[in-house]
């Protein structure tokens, strides 16, 4: 992977110490392969044009004549006495024209061997390459030593890469297993008329249950971003199947939560970049939709409206800091808007999410909001705060009123995956971002407007995150088990997050749900509303906090709701008298708005 040292030979390609034709380029697989071709590609690197365009290679296989044994090679590159090689005859094929398109050699007939070293013959610039290796194994590893670094999961999953058919019986299949806690839905259509699938896991599907948070998980916004659709449809498979075996932490959140998992909002560009597949794909091909729009980006940008307002001094009594509408331009029948975009809207809309996150590629981090870079000239005054110990002091950087909040639930997904935090070589493209933490405020890392996750924070109740699985957008389906086990904990303590905090019921004095209530937390600068049965959610840190609710027609109430560090929101209920503010408004205007 590629990083910010351009004369670093660990950044973006194998890369040889000098310009001799004495290197080489040698893989072990560790077993007896059938290697039937392999991939190369030249130097990742924004400055160096490097890549080799002839190569000779041969294969190996290596055996002790006395115990069999599959031998490995020496420092020196020497063989020992009593080991006995066998090599095909060097094989002389093209390699690359550039440094970014795939270039891929099928070998005249499958070589069965253990080693494959590849010798560069030409190259322009400096000797780098990038190479995948393709081949079938016929025999076990050999070696305890290997055996430690194959990762098999234990769980009976399907572990492969699903077509939109693959994908759609996958989830009949895992609705037919577990009938009373599954419900299979879509919401809505891509621009080429395949249905956006959703899978609902609750122990009562298809209602929102007064009192249990919604929570959602979605991926594929990206087409070629394979890894988090695969991620979902193993996890309501692991779901269903621990549910049956009593497993007792997913049985408390499949009855306490109701969970959307969402694994494909992009199905026409997933299936673009599948044709190419996970060697032949690249960083463009299927991540945008059918009509070029890139999904995670073409959210409204209420960010910008509500830092315009908050200069003209218009927050929060003319302009809200929460729950802001849709501007009227955007809804108009030729609004430049993907149909894909208009459906997530929709469904945000209808159900009272209070937790989410959308699954990406192509880095290693958790990503929360505000993702908009304020402008500096937009800045409100205030007084000057000396930076925290991992944050840079960014004039543009613009914090949520939610930042702590934020950070809490990005390093409960960080920090539960085996290896996102993991930063010592640097992150995909550029220097690690995320100080060694694995998370990054958006606005930092990849400043952009319109994102999915400052639209969820703005126009409704739910946070919001963007969990980037890895350097590579479609890893090859040997991959998938280890990708799951690096995931699966922290897919679940993600998810366990929704239930932090304080949640409750609004009512009026007989009893009687409110919907719309604004709950306002002190000392935090954005506020939520009830569903429609007058229950709410509001994920918080750790402390004590002073809690208001507000209702049009009613007397707003107050009062101290704890937070603690156990799993587990504090019920927070109120019971809120009617005002007769809405009278006195009547009479007043009778009398045009003159004292009484």
């Amino acid at each position: 992977q590629a990083g910010t040292n351009e004369d670093d030979f660990f950044d973006g390609a194998w890369c040889a110490e000098d310009d001799s034709r004495a290197h080489w380029i040698e893989v072990d697989t560790r077993r007896t392969t059938k290697f039937t071709g392999v991939i190369t590609q030249g130097r990742d690197s924004q400055i160096h044009q490097n890549w080799v365009m002839y190569t000779n290679g041969y294969e190996e296989m290596v055996r002790d004549p006395n115990t069999g044994w599959l031998g490995g090679m020496g420092t020196t590159g020497t063989r020992s006495p009593a080991v006995a090689t066998s090599r095909s005859p060097l094989q002389m094929f093209y390699g690359n024209v550039d440094k970014d398109t795939p270039v891929l050699t099928e070998f005249p007939e499958p070589m069965v061997a253990r080693y494959i070293r590849i010798y560069p013959q030409t190259w322009n610039g400096s000797l780098c390459l990038r190479l995948e290796v393709l081949g079938c194994p016929l025999s076990t590893v050999s070696s305890y030593y290997a055996q430690q670094n194959e990762v098999t999961s234990t769980d009976n999953l399907d572990f492969r890469h699903h077509t939109y058919k693959d994908m759609r019986q996958l989830m009949k299949v895992v609705n037919e297993e577990c009938p009373t806690i599954t419900r299979i839905y879509n919401i809505g259509k891509s621009s080429r008329g395949l249905k956006i699938y959703a899978m609902e896991i609750s122990d009562n599907p298809g209602e929102h249950e007064t009192g249990e948070p919604e929570f959602r998980y979605t991926a594929g916004l990206h087409g070629n971003e394979a890894l988090g659709r695969e991620l979902l449809l193993l996890l309501m498979q692991f779901l269903c199947k621990e549910y049956h075996d009593g497993n007792p932490r997913v049985r408390s959140l499949v009855t306490e939560t109701r969970i959307h998992l969402v694994p494909s909002l992009n199905p026409d560009g997933y299936e673009l970049a599948r044709e190419a597949g996970s060697e032949l794909g690249n960083w463009a091909l299927g991540h945008w939709t059918e009509e070029g729009y890139d999904l995670f980006e073409n959210f409204p940008d209420l960010a910008s409206a509500l830092w315009a307002a908050e200069e003209r001094k218009l927050v929060p009594h003319k302009f809200p800091n929460h729950h802001i509408p849709i501007p009227e331009h955007y809804l108009v029948e030729d609004a430049t808007v993907a149909v894909e975009t208009r459906a997530v809207m929709a469904w945000m809309d209808k159900n009272p999410f209070v937790l989410g996150a959308n699954l990406q590629g192509g880095e290693k981090l958790v990503s929360y909001p505000f993702d908009t870079a304020r402008p500096v000239s937009e800045t409100p005054a205030a007084a000057p705060r000396p930076p925290d110990d991992y944050e840079d002091d960014n004039p543009e950087l613009q914090e949520t009123p939610d930042h702590a909040i934020f950070r809490w639930l990005a390093i409960s997904y960080a920090s539960a995956h085996l290896t996102m935090t993991e930063t010592f070589r640097g992150g995909c493209h550029t220097q690690d971002m995320t100080n060694a933490m694995g998370i990054v405020q958006g606005a930092k890392w990849h400043p952009r407007a319109g994102t999915m996750n400052d639209f969820s924070y703005l126009h409704t109740n739910c946070l919001e995150l963007s969990v980037y699985l890895g350097c590579d957008k479609f890893p090859h389906e040997s991959e998938l088990q280890q990708e799951w086990e690096n995931n699966k904990e922290s897919l679940l303590t993600f998810m366990e997050q929704v239930h932090r905090g304080i949640k409750g019921l609004v009512t009026d004095q007989q009893g009687e749900p409110i919907a719309n209530a604004t709950i306002v937390v002190g000392g935090i600068n954005h506020n939520i509303k009830t569903a429609s049965g007058g229950d709410y959610w509001r994920i918080l840190n750790p402390g004590e906090y002073r809690v208001s609710a507000r209702a049009e027609g009613y007397n707003p109430s107050v009062k101290t709701c704890s937070v603690f560090y156990d799993i587990g929101a504090t019920q927070c209920n109120f019971v809120l008298s009617r005002s007769n503010w809405k009278r006195i408004r009547e009479i007043m205007a009778m009398n045009g708005n003159r004292p009484i």
